[in-house]
């Protein structure tokens, strides 16, 4: 017989929490699985500053007016920080990063290097939270990153590239801004994290985009549709709907457990590169990514 703690109406509620933070959490990670195909696209043909800045500018308009229209409270003196670590990791560095990464590393390389994102997300989640995962949930993940690491290497004919380290880079900036963000989002709604930290970043960001655009201007408008469709998906969806299902799925089934789901992106990109731009996906690609998925599934089990 099953004991009243496992069937109490709390136990239940935090079931129903958890659950639904993984849907949240897969829904986002569907979502920015398609950043580095759309960035690629994006930078063959655009400065790769404008791409990482711009779409953050474009994503803080739309803040602004969500915000607005929300009739938002301000955020509270303590929270400016965390939204300043936001701001650094998720708005700036990350896309920065992957921008000028793009320019020489195929999508599909570049995918499976995000997969250590999971890890390094739970890491900073420990470090400057008190989530506590069990060794079970630790070891689940260790697998999970050391099987696409092992995929990227393997790609890369048994090292990495230059512009790898640049991803490596970038992932703990996304990582420290995922955690940071996790955490806010259990005081104050995930719509008004990602949108406040973009707005934080945007005085500094609207400069450097005026500067870097006008002397390209006439190549800008150059650009083909394909060009601008990859700006506008990572500016509208990358940028700011994403995190809305991010946080709020971080919030509801904890940062470093809900983070995990994220070792699925890598195979999800894979898929979006061979669409998007006719990179090949091969058998040991999908044999890895069986594999991924079977790790998340029993992390979930051990956590």
């Amino acid at each position: 017989m099953p004991s009243h703690a496992t069937t109490s109406p709390s136990h239940l509620l935090r079931l129903a929490a958890d659950r639904k933070g993984l849907l949240l959490g897969l829904t986002a990670v569907a979502i920015f699985s398609l950043t580095l195909p759309f960035t690629r696209m994006a930078v063959a043909e655009l400065d790769p500053t404008f791409v990482a800045l711009g779409r953050a500018l474009v994503a803080a308009a739309l803040a602004g007016l969500w915000l607005w229209q929300q009739r938002a409270a301000w955020p509270r003196r303590e929270q400016w920080l965390p939204l300043a670590l936001v701001s650094l990791g998720c708005v700036l560095g990350f896309p920065w990063l992957t921008s000028i990464a793009m320019r020489s590393l195929p999508a599909s390389h570049g995918a499976v290097l995000v997969g250590i994102l999971p890890l390094a997300t739970a890491v900073f989640a420990v470090l400057r939270g008190k989530e506590r995962p069990s060794p079970g949930f630790w070891l689940m993940a260790l697998l999970g990153t050391a099987l696409v690491v092992a995929f990227a290497l393997r790609q890369g004919g048994g090292s990495f590239h230059q512009a790898d380290w640049l991803i490596f880079a970038a992932v703990l900036l996304a990582a420290l801004g995922y955690a940071e963000g996790g955490r806010l989002a259990q005081v104050m709604p995930g719509q008004h994290v990602i949108s406040w930290a973009l707005l934080l970043a945007a005085p500094l960001v609207l400069p450097v985009v005026l500067w870097n655009a006008w002397p390209q201007r006439a190549l800008m408008a150059q650009a083909s549709a394909a060009a601008w469709l990859g700006f506008a998906y990572i500016s509208v969806f990358s940028m700011f709907i994403g995190f809305f299902f991010w946080y709020r799925g971080m919030a509801l089934g904890g940062v470093a457990r809900v983070g995990q789901t994220q070792l699925l992106q890598p195979f999800l990109t894979l898929l979006g590169a061979a669409v998007l731009l006719n990179e090949p996906l091969t058998g040991a690609s999908l044999l890895f990514a069986g594999a991924v998925i079977a790790v998340v599934a029993i992390g979930r089990k051990l956590k």
